[in-house]
């Protein structure tokens, strides 16, 4: 596997090997200083949560607004594919959004897991086990404390709503602290929001299902082999994956009345991790074919490239798609587009609660508020830091490296902010309008406490204790 320094070493030789005569010129454009600053933004750990914060503020403010009635309607429009006089597919905006637009966001929690487990920090028993504790009891505990407040009736459906960690805004103000943070608390609470992810899939799979279809589910699982066997076979094609992934296995699921995102994390699962070519292989081949570049015949009148040049830069081109997994591939090209389109989007359909008609004896009418803010406040504190603590104290697994009881107390708080993940179970766990309200205000007033309260207790480090700034070169 290529990793990126390796990347950079190569492109650097070609710079230096190619660009280091007196024709050599690197052209700049006027679209490059617009571009140049976005990418930078986008490039950044904190951006994803800093966009996502700003969708949500933007949520309420047209909630709230003298267009608050246009805001709510507009998600109501249908749309649907229309064939020989009938209409199939035909779903309002705020469900293409739900379970088209989040069934795209769930891939890519696929794909991350999946790369973890494979290898990264849930690949070895014993790096995982911490940070997987941590996370089933930052689940189970919000859980009971929200039934204690909801033990029955409609409220008692809405226990999965405090389970869930929103990793994008979590990690966005943990890189907020920078350096002061160590990076194994960076890379715990990344497992811990990725094994949380994990079991908010598995509770919307198994309890947030309405009556399956039978057959439906059967081909959807056709085409879930099918896709594997491509896995199987070698097949490395995105388009081979993509056709059978959305067309069959998302379709399929759909029309089961199994939610259509459990498809998309399924599907990510059947993606290759493996590569075609060593590392060691790959850096041997490119240097030659960089040397064959350097010594080709050039164009020196016109700022073109002569077809021998073309052909290696061919060759190169898919060597290098040989030494990255499909895997990698599609979470580094789809991480953008899910961060700063699809989080966004879903938090401007779901985020919007108007305060304008809300009477406060019917906004406390149930516990549903005080069973979300409480579960998301106190029993994702409670639930990270007592397993955690108590896997160190058996000694079943050690603390990171970095690691104090401080320091746990503030990523438990972080735990807390339950945004995006949070905000779905809520359309899924009810259907009254009132009790989706009390969902809402409950996960926005424990995120944003949580959110302050761990920013500070992170921040009110040792300095003599701070760790050495990281190398950005590593």
């Amino acid at each position: 596997m290529v990793n990126c320094n390796t990347l950079k070493n190569i492109i650097g030789n070609f710079a230096d090997h190619y660009y280091n005569s007196e024709m050599s010129y690197e052209k700049k454009y006027p679209i490059d200083k617009v571009s140049g600053p976005f990418l930078k933004f986008i490039q950044q750990e904190r951006s994803g949560g800093l966009v996502l914060g700003l969708s949500v503020i933007l949520a309420m403010i047209l909630a709230n607004s003298p267009w608050h009635s246009a805001y709510h309607h507009f998600f109501e429009h249908t749309l649907g594919f229309r064939f020989d006089g009938r209409t199939y597919l035909e779903y309002s905006i705020h469900h293409w959004i739900n379970d088209g637009l989040m069934a795209v966001f769930f891939f890519v929690v696929g794909l991350e897991l999946k790369r973890e487990i494979v290898a990264g920090e849930l690949s070895s028993p014993r790096k995982a086990l911490l940070p997987i504790a941590a996370a089933i009891g930052g689940m189970l505990v919000p859980a009971l404390i929200y039934l204690a407040f909801n033990p029955a009736g409609e409220v008692h459906s809405g226990w999965g709503i405090p389970m869930a960690t929103d990793i994008a805004f979590a990690l966005g103000v943990l890189y907020l602290l920078g350096n002061r943070i160590p990076l194994a608390l960076k890379v715990f609470l990344t497992a811990l929001a990725i094994v949380d992810d994990l079991g908010a899939v598995l509770v919307i799979a198994f309890f947030y299902t309405s009556e399956i279809s039978v057959i439906s589910l059967l081909i959807g699982f056709l085409f879930l082999f099918l896709m594997y066997a491509g896995n199987r076979l070698g097949v490395r094609s995105i388009i081979y994956y993509a056709v059978l992934g959305i067309l069959g296995v998302w379709t399929a699921f759909l029309l089961s009345g199994v939610h259509a995102t459990i498809a998309a994390v399924l599907a990510a699962f059947t993606i290759p991790a493996d590569v075609k070519i060593s590392e060691n292989s790959y850096i041997r081949k490119i240097r030659a074919y960089l040397d064959l570049f350097r010594d080709a015949d050039r164009n020196n009148r016109i700022p073109t490239l002569t077809n021998e040049q073309l052909h290696i830069l061919d060759v190169v081109k898919k060597e290098t798609d040989n030494a990255i997994p499909p895997l990698q591939r599609l979470e580094h090209a789809m991480h953008p587009f899910v961060t700063f389109v699809i989080i966004p989007v879903f938090a401007l359909a779901n985020a919007g609660v108007s305060l304008l008609d809300i009477d406060v004896t019917e906004l406390f009418s149930t516990n549903v508020a005080i069973g979300v803010a409480a579960g998301l406040l106190i029993g994702k504190v409670t639930g990270v830091v007592g397993a955690t603590w108590l896997c160190a104290r058996l000694k079943i697994a050690p603390f990171p490296a970095g690691m104090n009881i401080r320091n746990l107390f503030g990523l438990g708080l972080l735990a807390s902010i339950g945004f995006t993940m949070s905000l779905f179970i809520t359309q899924l766990a009810f259907t009254h309008e009132v009790y989706r309200v009390q969902a809402k205000i409950g996960i926005f007033a424990a995120s944003i406490i949580g959110g302050i309260l761990g920013y500070l207790v992170l921040s009110r480090q040792d300095k003599k204790k701070r760790p050495v700034p990281e190398d950005k070169n590593k």
